[in-house]
């Protein structure tokens, strides 16, 4: 016979979640055992480890250090991971990161110079974010994958929250400013999270929303760039679908270039005929990776011999060449701009912050190395602090470059030096290079870019699993769709949030019933076969038991006690005397909870029926022996396993399984 896990907390040994064995089996009385009681500071120093350090001892490793001189090193490999892996690294690997580094490169140039655009920021300063804070990044990053950069949903949010407090246009260095103090909080939010282990704050966007968000904002990015796609001069700074499409329409008959459309739509067919096919051949991912370069690089030269500039086609201009000036003077440490800036810089370091560490878990787990979500954190919290400093805006690790920085074969993070100095090249020489590219093929670039954000695989997958799970993606998706990017993204936490609290408030229950010829109590939901003893419910309750539920479970409680008693009373049963409730699968209760076991206790005895818990756990048991309820119910009211309970207050029940 093959073993199972039972949901009242029994094996089919008759063995319980402990292991400890019932007494139907072994002849033996084996009680509920109480735990060694604890301190207060025990219990608190416990409940700290569990939040921030999930259980364990944050110390331990350099308790187990013999000498001072190496528990420092091991403080400082700690911070620095660059100091472990840096100790291992050969030419080798120095070969795989070259070629990685000149491969993400010919992406990021000509998407850093369309993403700043999207920020409403100057072109130079989109590749200002792939110089300094690529050269951050690996020395306390956790991640050989991601590759560091701007990123298209970041610029969108960033750039339609920063223009509703200034205009970039009439106000260009102020609007700056904005940005760079943005990022500075972004930076400070990010590695403060990592920095007091409260990673767990990022949870609250669940992977549905982020699905959704991700998808819509891809959309109103794709549906943004028609702008420089059909060569429109007057467009809207909404970003919600209906603004967009009436400024599409409405300037269809004069404001449409076609030598613009004609450049954008080719270049666009061959972006995504690469992309299919590095996807199709997985050894030809460089087609992809290169194809936006080699697209600048033929478009800017067809409008440089034929200057299509002349006849209305929108081109880049200056791109300012130098590298990253500094910056710290400009960020906004006083005044009205400073709570501005920290509310859009948090947001942003928050959605940055969810799109790297989802990227860098995803590529972890296919090379099978361990990603430290902390750490994470640190890095890309200075990693932008550093940024706000040197001219940029905020940066994290995209998808597409991180895929194509993984598919290249890329060894560890120093992929990212090696993009960098790419980018610092380009800087110092080849700006006025870009001075004809076309605004058409920056456009094209970006919606090539931001389709794959559209995961329409995983949102169905999500509708299949989980209802609820859905509707938060939809909503997402539908909120920044014919809304806003921040109300798309507020739409998601406040039902990823709603989600939690209704699991919370109210936590499944469900009867019990016997599998015939066994010790065994399974759900009879899940298993219609199985038999009930008569006189007696049996009830499990699936989760903590806390203030914001405890009414609810002692009524649902008293509800199936209530439905059983009319389904027995019809089959001429006797008369229900026993209620148990199963308590496996609760793992913590507070004094509400107790209070409500009080009042089911109560409201029990009136109807002269007894209650009995089985298999309570460690932390339930000890706060339950506090709070005296076992000298209320009784002692032998407190069962090892639901059989073991059964056994003893309903024997004729046994000996007819």
């Amino acid at each position: 016979m093959s073993r199972a896990v039972s949901d009242g907390g029994e094996n089919l040994n008759g063995s319980d979640v402990g292991g400890s064995r019932a007494p139907s089996h072994c002849g033996m009385d084996y009680r509920v055992s109480f735990p060694p009681k604890k301190s207060i500071l025990q219990e608190f120093s416990g409940t700290l480890k569990d939040l921030f350090f999930a259980g364990d001892d944050p110390l331990r490793q350099y308790k187990e250090q013999p000498s001072w001189s190496k528990r420092v090193w091991l403080g400082l490999r700690n911070v620095f991971p660059v100091l472990e892996w840096g100790r291992h690294y050969t030419l080798g690997k120095f070969k795989g990161d070259f070629i990685t580094g000149l491969t993400i490169a010919s992406l990021c140039i000509p998407q850093d110079i369309g993403y700043a655009k999207l920020a409403h920021l100057p072109p130079e300063i989109g590749l200002y974010g792939s110089f300094v804070p690529p050269l951050i990044y690996p020395l306390l990053g956790t991640s050989r994958d991601l590759a560091m950069g701007p990123m298209a949903v970041v610029a969108l949010l960033l750039g339609t929250l920063l223009q509703k407090e200034i205009d970039p246009k009439t106000h260009p260095l102020e609007y700056k400013r904005l940005a760079f103090t943005a990022t500075f909080f972004a930076g400070i939010t990010q590695a403060a999270l990592g920095f007091f282990r409260l990673g767990f704050i990022i949870e609250f966007l669940s992977h549905a929303a982020i699905i959704g968000f991700m998808g819509g904002a891809a959309i109103i990015i794709a549906l943004q760039q028609l702008k420089g796609f059909l060569g429109i001069k007057n467009f809207t700074n909404n970003t919600d679908i209906v603004s967009v499409m009436k400024s599409i329409f409405k300037s269809a008959h004069h404001g449409w270039n076609w030598q613009t459309i004609l450049i954008a739509s080719s270049f666009l067919g061959f972006l995504l005929v690469t992309k299919y096919i590095g996807k199709k051949k997985k050894k030809l991912f460089w087609m992809s990776a290169t194809a936006p370069l080699i697209s600048v690089i033929v478009s800017t030269f067809f409008v440089y011999i034929t200057r299509a500039d002349k006849h209305g086609v929108a081109i880049v201009k200056n791109i300012e060449k130098g590298i990253n000036p500094p910056s710290a003077n400009l960020i906004y440490f006083s005044g009205p701009f400073v709570l501005k800036g920290f509310k859009i810089g948090a947001v942003a370091g928050l959605i940055a912050l969810t799109e790297a560490i989802a990227v860098g878990r995803t590529f972890a787990g296919m090379k099978d190395y361990k990603l430290d979500g902390n750490k994470e954190m640190m890095a890309l919290g200075t990693m932008n602090v550093v940024g706000s400093l040197t001219s940029c805006y905020v940066t994290t690790g995209g998808f597409a470059r991180s895929a194509v920085n993984c598919m290249a074969g890329c060894k560890t993070a120093a992929s990212n030096v090696v993009m960098s100095i790419v980018v610092l090249l380009t800087l110092l020489f080849l700006t006025p290079l870009f001075k004809y590219t076309p605004n058409a093929i920056l456009s094209s670039i970006i919606i090539s870019a931001v389709l794959g954000l559209i995961d329409y695989k995983a949102a169905y997958h999500i509708w299949k699993v989980d209802k609820l799970d859905f509707l938060a993606c939809l909503g997402a998706f539908l909120g920044v769709v014919f809304s806003s990017v921040e109300y798309g993204l507020l739409i998601a936490v406040a039902i990823s949030i709603a989600k939690v609290l209704l699991q919370a408030t109210r936590p499944k229950t469900a009867l019990l019933g016997n599998l015939p010829r066994t010790t065994i109590y399974r759900k009879i939901e899940q298993y219609p076969d199985v038999t009930t003893a008569p006189g007696m419910v049996i009830v499990q309750v699936d989760s903590a038991i806390y203030f914001t539920n405890s009414n609810y479970v002692k009524e649902r409680i008293l509800r199936w006690l209530e439905e059983e008693e009319e389904r027995q009373r019809q089959q001429n049963f006797p008369q229900i005397e026993f209620l148990i409730v199963e308590l496996s699968a609760v793992v913590d209760i507070d004094t509400s909870g107790i209070h409500a076991l009080e009042e089911l206790f109560r409201a029990l005895k009136k109807s002269k029926i007894q209650l009995i818990l089985a298999n309570p756990g460690p932390t339930v048991i000890q706060k339950l022996r506090s709070a005296k309820f076992p000298e209320l119910i009784g002692e032998d009211k407190i069962s090892l396993t639901v059989g073991d309970a059964v056994k003893r207050f309903a024997p004729k029940a046994v000996d007819s399984v």
